[in-house]
């Protein structure tokens, strides 16, 4: 055979195969989607999953099983999700409490939060706030920092290196109040318990959970990390406009996959997803939680870029502050 006719019979035999190969690509997905929510039934991220998982399936016409993988911080789930094959059947959301805070806390991580992810979506976000109890003498911020100033006042977090933890140690420097101490807890709920039962005078966490309290009165909120007060709590100010501008911030969730996925997948969720969030039954739904979706959705690049700016900027107050998670 001569090496023309080979040549030809090359380009042929690719010919053919090409539309297949297309096939294979478009045919995701192929069977039902595992979206990983890396913390325990009923908090945020899984109560976010079971919400968008449906409309999810309805879009894709696969089904979507929230699969509840926790442990360590969520480093667990995460992981999980890192090491999936990249092939759109594994997704996660992910949560900055792992990509940001455990980045800047930790000395190592089994995974790089940037590169081992395919992130494309930025899905919600919450804010911290400071929490007294309803019948706490502290009226106002205020209040509480001048009594820190002279005595101590403890002010409980979901655990070292956390949000609320480095949160908590940025408004004891900020305000000058040396005895606002610090007190972890292996999680909120604990954290919640020893304040409703007088062990600790405050709690610093995100507002997600504790809305219900807030309202009725068994809990007083105190500030606020949002830019602007929230238009369900106006009453409410903002560490900002109490002085403490640094202390904005908020926790968000995204959605990721395992680093290498495919660009139509890539390109398939981002169409459908930041619509979906805009629904009128979500919205409704993440205002009760007073956990939001950006407008307009970060997506791809300018994802990356939100995160790669908090890890930098908590990097640096967890260095200042010498918080490390061993």
């Amino acid at each position: 055979m001569s090496l023309n006719r080979r040549h030809l019979l090359g380009l042929a035999a690719g010919a053919l195969a090409a539309p297949a190969i297309g096939q294979a690509q478009t045919a995701w997905p192929s069977r039902s989607i595992r979206l990983i929510a890396q913390f325990p039934p009923g908090g945020l991220v899984d109560t976010v999953a079971r919400l968008i998982g449906p409309m999810m399936a309805q879009a894709l016409g696969q089904s979507v099983v929230v699969e509840n993988r926790a442990g360590a911080g969520g480093l667990i789930g995460t992981d999980i999700a890192a090491k999936a094959p990249a092939d759109g059947h594994t997704l996660l959301v992910s949560h900055a409490s792992v990509h940001v805070f455990s980045t800047a806390t930790r000395p190592s991580l089994p995974f790089d939060p940037i590169a081992d992810f395919t992130h494309m979506i930025h899905l919600v976000e919450a804010p911290n706030v400071i929490l007294v109890r309803g019948d706490s003498p502290f009226q106002t911020l205020d209040q509480l920092i001048a009594a820190a100033r002279t005595q101590p006042v403890r002010y409980g977090s979901s655990g070292i290196g956390s949000a609320p933890h480095l949160l908590g140690a940025m408004l004891s420097s900020e305000a000058n109040a040396p005895q606002l101490d610090h007190i972890p807890y292996a999680g909120s709920a604990p954290a919640m318990q020893d304040l409703l039962a007088r062990n600790i005078e405050s709690m610093v966490d995100p507002i997600t959970t504790n809305v219900q309290q807030m309202r009725d009165g068994s809990l007083r909120c105190l500030a606020v990390s949002s830019p602007q007060r929230l238009a369900a709590f106006p009453n409410v100010p903002t560490f900002a406009e109490l002085g403490y501008p640094k202390l904005t911030s908020a926790q968000w969730l995204g959605l990721s996959a395992p680093k290498g996925l495919p660009q139509p997948i890539v390109e398939r969720l981002t169409a459908i997803v930041p619509p979906m969030l805009k629904r009128p039954e979500l919205m409704e739904r993440f205002a009760s939680l007073q956990t939001m979706p950006r407008d307009p959705t970060p997506t791809g690049d300018a994802f990356v870029a939100i995160m790669r700016r908090e890890i930098a900027e908590w990097t640096a107050v967890a260095r200042q502050f010498n918080i490390v998670v061993s």
